[in-house]
C-alpha cells in the first residue's frame, strides 16, 4: 500500500501538464501592431475627420489642424525667398554696363584736374591741401572704376547664393508644415483610440489617435527550456478563444526568442513567475478581424514526437 500514493501523484502530475508528445498548449493575450498618430505641429484642431472604429487607409484624412499663422508665415517667407534670388542674380551679372561707363568718365575728370592742379602747383598757383585733395579723387575715382570693370568677386556671389538658398530653405520649411497642419493615416487599419477633439489645442507631436492593423495578429506564449528544443519556426499552431472554443484560428510561429527571461508578472502563481522561460511568438491572419487586441487566448502549437 504504501507505493499507491506515489504512483497517484505520478498519474496527476502527468495529467495537468497539458503538453503531449506531439503539441504544446500554452496561452497568451492576442496583440496587434498598433501605430500612435501624433500633431505634426500645434494649433487648434478645427476639424476630426474620423472616429474610434473607423477603418482608414494610407493616406486618408484624419483631422485639420488651423493654420491661418502659417499661412501669413509662408507669404512672409516667400517675399524674402524672391528678394534673395534676386539679389543673387545681380551680384552674378555684376555692375551694369551704364555704371561702368560713368565711372569711366568720372576717372578721366578727375585724371584732367590732377594735371591741371600739378601744372598750377609748380606755378605756385594753389597750395599743397589743394594738390592732395586734387590726387585723392583721382584715387578714388580709378579704384572704383576697376571695381565695377572687374564685377562681382567670388566671395560675394557664394554669400549672395547662401543667403538665397537659407530664404529657399525657409520657404520649404513653412510649405511643409502647412502640409502637416492635415494629419494624415500614415497605415491602414482601425481606429482603436482618438485623443482629442475639435476645438482642442495640440501641441506639437501630442497623440491624437491610435490606429491598429488588425488585418494580422499575434499571440505571445512563453515556453520551457525543454519544450524550446520542439518549437520551431514555421510550425503551425492552433489559437482558441473562448468566445469560438470550438472554431480555432489557424497561425504559425514566427519568431523564437534567443534569450530566456523570467515569466511574465500577469502570470497567477509565483512558483511559475519564477521560472526562467522563452517567448514565442505566433502570427495569425485575421481578415475577419474576430480576433481582438486584449483578448486571452490558448495556443496549441503542433510538434514532432519528443524523442527518448
Amino acid at each position: 500500500m504504501r507505493y499507491f500514493p506515489i504512483f497517484l501523484i505520478i498519474v496527476v502530475l502527468t495529467g495537468c501538464s497539458g503538453n503531449h508528445a506531439g503539441e504544446i498548449r500554452a496561452s497568451g493575450t492576442i496583440e496587434a501592431v498598433e501605430v500612435i498618430v501624433g500633431a505634426k505641429v500645434g494649433g487648434q484642431i478645427i476639424k476630426m475627420l474620423a472616429d474610434e472604429g473607423s477603418r482608414v487607409k494610407t493616406g486618408d484624412t484624419l483631422a485639420l489642424i488651423d493654420r491661418s499663422d502659417l499661412e501669413i508665415q509662408f507669404d512672409q517667407a516667400r517675399a524674402n525667398a524672391a528678394a534673395s534670388e534676386a539679389q543673387y542674380r545681380l551680384t552674378v551679372l555684376g555692375p551694369r554696363e551704364e555704371d561702368v561707363v560713368q565711372a569711366e568718365a568720372t576717372l578721366r575728370n578727375t585724371e584732367d584736374d590732377l594735371n591741371r592742379s600739378e601744372e598750377l602747383f609748380r606755378q605756385t598757383s594753389i597750395s599743397q591741401k589743394q594738390l592732395d585733395d586734387a590726387r585723392t579723387r583721382y584715387v578714388v575715382a580709378k579704384q572704383n572704376y576697376e571695381k565695377l570693370k572687374r564685377g562681382s568677386r567670388r566671395e560675394e556671389i557664394e554669400a549672395a547664393h547662401a543667403r538665397n538658398e537659407q530664404a529657399a530653405t525657409q520657404l520649404r520649411s513653412v510649405k511643409k508644415k502647412i502640409e502637416d497642419s492635415y494629419v494624415i493615416a500614415p497605415v491602414e487599419g482601425v481606429i482603436t483610440q482618438k485623443s482629442a477633439e475639435e476645438g482642442e489645442m495640440a501641441a506639437p507631436n501630442s497623440s491624437l489617435f491610435k490606429i491598429s492593423r488588425l488585418s494580422n495578429v499575434h499571440l505571445v506564449i512563453y515556453v520551457s527550456e525543454e519544450e524550446l528544443a520542439r518549437v520551431k519556426l514555421g510550425q503551425t499552431a492552433d489559437v482558441y478563444i473562448d468566445a469560438e472554443p470550438a472554431k480555432p484560428s489557424q497561425g504559425k510561429v514566427i519568431f523564437i526568442s534567443p534569450v530566456a527571461e523570467f515569466t511574465p508578472k500577469n502570470i497567477q502563481t509565483k512558483e511559475d513567475r519564477t521560472r526562467l522561460v522563452f517567448g514565442v511568438k505566433i502570427e495569425i491572419p485575421n481578415s475577419e478581424e474576430s480576433l481582438k487586441p486584449g483578448m486571452p487566448a490558448d495556443a496549441v502549437i503542433r510538434t514532432a514526437p519528443k524523442q527518448p
